[in-house]
């Protein structure tokens, strides 16, 4: 099985900061919001878009996780760090690594659906075009065609040497 690097730690960032704009340029009117990484490596490109957020915002930033079976996650009801008054006429910013089938998405979506949401935005840092849900992602970093036989694998593991494979 071969490994083809497609984005570097270099290009991870580039993306990381266009994605941070193109949030911001699109919220610039909020007073808070809601950040929510899919536990995992969106979590961790959430906690990056966060700090990038940060540093040319004014805005109030919240970080917090959303857990789900993403293997089955019909099995249980996703959960977040966030309690049920956090989300009132509060901007839901959803955020996972890879968009692949859409499924991920569309379960973590779900929790938000009963709550008082003001709006809700996704941001992956890759799209690999073959979602089988009616999911699509708001801002996306790198868009890419692939086969089906393809996979697309983000390497958050160390901080300095972090990439995107496809495998």
């Amino acid at each position: 099985m071969s490994k083809v690097k497609i984005l570097d730690t270099r290009q991870i960032v580039q993306k990381l900061n266009r994605l941070a704009f193109e949030v911001y340029e699109n919220n610039f009117n909020e007073k808070e919001l809601l950040v929510v990484g899919i536990d995992g490596n969106g979590y961790k490109v959430a906690n990056h878009l966060c700090d990038r957020l940060r540093n040319i915002s004014k805005i109030k930033i919240k970080l917090g996780k959303l857990k789900l079976d993403k293997e089955q996650p019909w099995k249980e009801e996703p959960v977040t760090d966030f309690a049920e008054k956090d989300f009132v006429n509060k901007t839901v910013i959803l955020v996972d690594d890879v968009l692949n089938s859409g499924k991920t998405l569309m379960y973590a979506v779900k929790l938000f659906l009963d709550k008082p949401v003001k709006k809700i935005n996704t941001v992956v840092l890759v799209d690999r075009s073959h979602t089988r849900f009616p999911v699509k992602a708001d801002y996306v970093g790198l868009s890419l065609s692939t086969t089906l036989q393809e996979r697309i694998e983000a390497d958050f593991s160390k901080s300095q040497k972090e990439a995107v494979y496809l495998i």
